[in-house]
């Protein structure tokens, strides 16, 4: 992060290294809590927090070139985690989003803006680099709005993840491509074949490498167990393997990248991914603060209009595109409208294309200059509008056009499970195992057509509907499983089902023990804390490790649950009271622990003086 040096110590690149890293560090913690507070999310704050301490805010920061160089390792430790995850078995499972989804978005979008670039006058090489590059979406923006929202397991943010990995693989073919069109005419023959071979060899290099290098060393680092050297390995790993796919005149993301992906099926794909994820964090962070510093906001006023058709045309395209490739692949148009939500902007992969294509000659400076910004744009008013689609259109859309609920079964089913989430489908599994019909719903459209790729049937409806449940025919089944997430609608849907089919047995699934204790007031006796089994397992466990027996620990725990189920029906009326709770919850912490002093003290064997003969 040196700059030009010393003329003015507290403006520019020249001020010193510790006092870069507190404007950079309390920018990022003043702007990305404000912003994420807002509902805007934390690239918005980085993007503003540079554009104000940039050379169109403040300038306490004229050149921030020298900041992305170093923030660009952000986006190849981003790609290294990308490719880490790209296990074959996963690749295979994503298959269809990947090459089928992300071919056709990668393919469409980019021939129908080099064929603009055509008709407004860019030759053929420029405008198929110029519409491939703006055709890719940002992996760092769109992973960052998927996280922040946790909707990565959701039906569309598996389409996006498929999409972004057909993406990152279509930078090498695109990177290859330039290498071939930025050739000059008449350049001999062998110079051209000793750039591929340069390239390949580059590849053959990384690969062998991976098996007979990386992995070994790690396997050696690994037995010193020294956590600072692992991390400092994986760093090494990621960067190096950049750097030599570079050297081979191919991008640092991309040999990130590959490195990755080399690397998924290794034992160390874990630990590697834990040591560099917050690198990648900071890293990335930085680099949303370069890029908003890079903005170039003068160009607004010399080309106001022309980059606002440019941005606005470019995001308006890519968001037709997903939209239609979303609607016909996920049979939703709410998920077609959340895909082209979170993918509508360019993508950091652009700034290399277009660098390259630049230095290549296959594209001009200046071109290259208004893409970038034309991109840096779209990806500050990205989070913008996925923040405004989140909170203004998809709810609007949802109530002006519902999904009708499906017609349940006629047969008579004994078991009926409201809600088909974690607990819901391992009581599903067994059941269907041992042959017993049961009747599953849920509120959750995109949940229901992912459940239904892995052959589950499961029914569209609100449980608390009472015509619902009479199309499901409680009134003739036995046993009602409660499984829903959201806690007021557990309750609502018990109330419902006490009130209309007391025939039913009920057993419901509490998240915790304030929803227990709302569930066993309205009548219900077989309520499971869903994570009381599974704590109480793991403890049985730990028990064992400690030296207890088998028994031993199994017979402490069962006493535990038997004591706490009696507790729990104890409490619960004098729950709403804190400070009684409190103390009713410390008096019994002293009981149970006397209660195991007296089973320890009844399981002591007796001594008996010895008989003298």
């Amino acid at each position: 992060l040196t700059g030009r040096g010393g003329e003015d110590a507290t403006r520019g690149t020249g001020m010193p290294f510790v006092q870069q890293a507190l404007i950079l560090l309390g920018a990022a913690v003043v702007s990305v809590p404000l912003f994420k507070r807002l509902g805007l999310g934390s690239v918005v704050g980085y993007l503003v927090a540079g554009v104000v301490i940039g050379p169109w805010g403040l300038g306490l920061f004229t050149q921030p070139e020298t900041i992305l160089q170093v923030a660009e390792l952000g986006v190849v430790l981003l790609l290294f985690l990308v490719g880490l995850e790209l296990e074959p078995s996963r690749l295979w499972e994503l298959r269809r989003q990947v090459f089928g989804l992300g071919g056709a978005q990668v393919l469409v979008t980019g021939a129908l803006l080099s064929t603009i670039g055509l008709l407004v006058g860019l030759r053929p090489d420029t405008a198929l680099i110029a519409g491939a590059g703006l055709a890719l979406s940002s992996t760092a923006f769109a992973h960052q709005l998927l996280e922040e929202k946790n909707e990565q397991a959701t039906a569309y943010g598996l389409a996006a993840l498929g999409i972004l990995l057909f993406q990152d693989l279509a930078v090498i073919p695109l990177l290859a491509l330039l290498a071939l069109l930025g050739v000059p005419v008449g350049t001999p023959s062998g110079a051209v074949w000793r750039g591929v071979l340069e390239a390949i060899g580059g590849f053959a290099v990384l690969v062998v490498g991976s098996r007979f290098v990386l992995r070994p060393l790690f396997r050696v680092v690994a037995t010193m167990r020294s956590r600072e050297l692992f991390t400092a390995t994986a760093l090494l790993a990621a960067i190096g393997t950049a750097q030599l796919v570079h050297l081979a005149g191919l991008s640092m993301a991309l040999g990130a990248f590959l490195a990755g992906v080399l690397l998924a099926d290794s034992e160390y794909r874990h630990e590697l991914q834990a040591d560099v994820e917050p690198f990648k964090g900071l890293l990335l962070g930085l680099f949303f603060l370069g890029v908003g510093m890079s903005m170039n906001i003068g160009l607004l006023s010399k080309h106001a209009l022309l980059l606002l058709v440019l941005v606005l045309g470019l995001m308006l395209l890519k968001a037709l595109v997903l939209f239609a490739l979303g609607r016909l692949s996920l049979g939703s148009p709410q998920a077609g409208l959340n895909l082209a939500a979170v993918m509508l902007q360019g993508g950091e992969f652009a700034f290399v294309l277009f660098d390259v294509a630049a230095g290549a000659r296959v594209m001009d400076r200046e071109l290259a200059q208004l893409l970038v910004v034309v991109v840096s744009f779209s990806m500050a008013l990205s989070p913008l509008l996925f923040a405004l689609h989140a909170r203004l259109l998809r709810p609007r859309l949802e109530r002006r056009e519902p999904r009708p609920f499906e017609v349940v079964p006629v047969e008579e089913n004994p078991v009926i499970i409201a809600g088909f989430g974690r607990m819901g489908q391992v009581v599903g599994r067994i059941l269907q195992a041992k042959r017993i019909g049961f009747t599953a719903m849920d509120i959750d459209p995109e949940h229901i057509e992912f459940l239904k790729r892995f052959g589950n049937k499961v029914f569209y409806g609100d449980a608390s509907r009472l015509d619902l449940l009479r199309a499901a025919r409680a009134d003739k089944a036995k046993v009602f499983v409660l499984a829903i997430d959201d806690v007021d609608a557990s309750l609502r849907t018990a109330e419902l089902v006490l009130r209309h089919f007391p025939h039913l047995t009920v057993f419901a699934r509490a998240r915790n023990r304030q929803h227990a204790y709302r569930l066993l007031e309205l009548g219900i006796n077989h309520v499971i804390r869903e994570t009381f089994a599974s704590s109480l397992e793991m403890t049985g466990k730990v028990l064992e490790q400690l030296g207890l027996t088998h028994a031993q620990s199994w017979s402490t725990i069962e006493r535990f649950r038997e004591y706490d189920e009696e507790l729990l029906r104890r409490t619960f009326r004098r729950h709403r009271d804190e400070e009684a709770l409190a103390e009713l919850m410390l008096a019994a912490r002293q009981e149970l622990e006397s209660l195991f002093e007296e089973d320890e003290a009844e399981r002591a064997p007796t001594h008996h003086p010895e008989r003298r003969e």
